[in-house]
């Protein structure tokens, strides 16, 4: 078929409509990629080296703080001295090989079975290139196991997607706490707006340990499998629902250390950080009262509101460290001290009564006034009097009352 002048005309207009098109269309995309490379460029700028943590175009293993990771490098730069020579003997016997031996110099292949001693050395030098490698692996492998004698015991529990961190054993013990991303990080991720040096590795509450202490770290999880790691001290360790693992670290120098959780744990596992805080002996110290009492503060809340159980437990404890002495631990008394178990007042429905007694004292002085305790640590042992032995009233006082009682 013909295509006439108008149709050759319009065919040309629609081409060089489709060029114009495809060369605006191929600039904004050279544009773009120019704009993502100098933004990417940039970002690469603005970003340094974070102590402690990642650094840029980081290639070797974290500077080592601790005995272990330090070992765990020369182990790791030795294993690699090892790889490379064998790599230069094999291949450089192959290379020699091929070109010494090559077809274009009339080299002809020698026909031959087996040589004994070709057998023993091949058998013998790896045997030796084995042991080499095995007996200092060992020794680290056994020295990373080793948690015994530890100066602290944390568990560290894996949460989708935060730890928590309990100190159960040496200075510290009972201290516990949750460490989170801080809250600034996730609002930069969210924007798509990254930036610092520490870069989603930011948390809320860091564990704090003191430095040259053997810190052992026992791990679990509660949901999925996590893995704790540090590896400034050579530390990576499963975190596994149901099951109990640990390791340890002893930090040589004071700073703040960075890590993540190394398994994947689901979404947001890019936002569980790890934060280790080492300070001296004495930073930790005063660390450890300020934490303490933070804790006790919060345990001692006034308006918070306890069952019954709890107020008994917590009373049972006040009433051995301040009331046995006098009031015996069966509450029986003993001479002028008068008996808890069946007395009018502490059976009294009126709870305020007993609360009295304990702010203001009676007797002249004979039962002192016990102003000095919380409002928590009042109404725990007050209820825990008129539920012990023989009272069993079923009355529990709540700190808001012994407060109000205050006033």
């Amino acid at each position: 078929m013909k295509m006439t002048n108008a149709g050759v005309h319009q065919e040309a207009v629609c081409q060089l409509g489709c060029m114009g098109r495809m060369q605006r269309l191929g600039q904004q995309i050279r544009l773009t990629v120019a704009a993502g490379s100098a933004f990417v460029a940039q970002a690469a700028l603005a970003v340094g080296d974070l102590p402690g943590g990642p650094a840029v175009n980081q290639i070797n293993l974290h500077p080592p703080v601790t005995r272990i990771a330090a070992d765990q490098m020369w182990l790791h730069n030795f294993m690699l001295i090892i790889c490379l020579a064998i790599f230069v003997a094999v291949f450089g016997v192959m290379f020699y090989s091929i070109f010494k031996h090559r077809k274009s110099k009339g080299a002809v292949a020698a026909n031959f079975h087996e040589s004994v001693k070709v057998e023993i050395a091949w058998t013998i030098v790896p045997f030796i290139i084995v042991i080499l490698m095995a007996l200092p692996a060992t020794k680290v492998v056994v020295a990373m196991k080793d948690t015994t004698n530890a100066d602290l015991t944390i568990k560290a529990t894996g949460y989708q997607w935060k730890w928590g961190y309990d100190y159960i054993k040496g200075e510290g013990e009972g201290i516990g706490f949750l460490a989170t991303l801080d809250p600034a990080q996730r609002e930069m991720s969210d924007a798509g707006k990254p930036a610092g040096d520490d870069y989603l590795l930011k948390v809320d509450n860091p564990l704090v340990v003191p430095v040259n202490k053997k810190v052992r770290i026992i791990t679990t999880a509660n949901d999925v499998i996590h893995a704790w790691m540090v590896p400034a001290f050579g530390v990576k360790q499963d975190a596994i629902p149901g099951f109990v693992r640990d390791t340890w670290f002893k930090a040589e120098k004071t700073g703040d250390f960075y890590g993540q959780c190394a398994e994947l744990c689901g979404k947001e596992h890019a936002y569980m950080p790890i934060h280790v805080k080492v300070v001296s002996a004495a930073d930790y110290s005063v660390w450890v009262e300020g934490k303490k009492k933070e804790l006790a503060a919060k345990a001692d809340d006034p308006s918070k509101v306890w069952d019954q159980a709890a107020l008994v437990a917590r009373g049972e404890k006040v009433y051995a460290a301040n009331c046995a002495v006098c009031h015996k631990a069966d509450g029986k008394g003993a001479g002028p001290i008068k008996a808890l178990d069946g007395s009018p007042v502490v059976l009294n429905e009126d709870k305020l009564k007993q609360v009295t007694v304990l702010l203001n004292g009676q007797n002249n002085g004979a039962m002192p006034a016990w102003k000095q305790l919380s409002d928590t640590e009042i109404a725990a042992v007050i209820t825990y009097t008129k539920n012990s032995w023989s009272n069993k009233t079923g009355q529990v006082l709540q700190p808001a009352e012994v407060l109000a009682a205050r006033k």
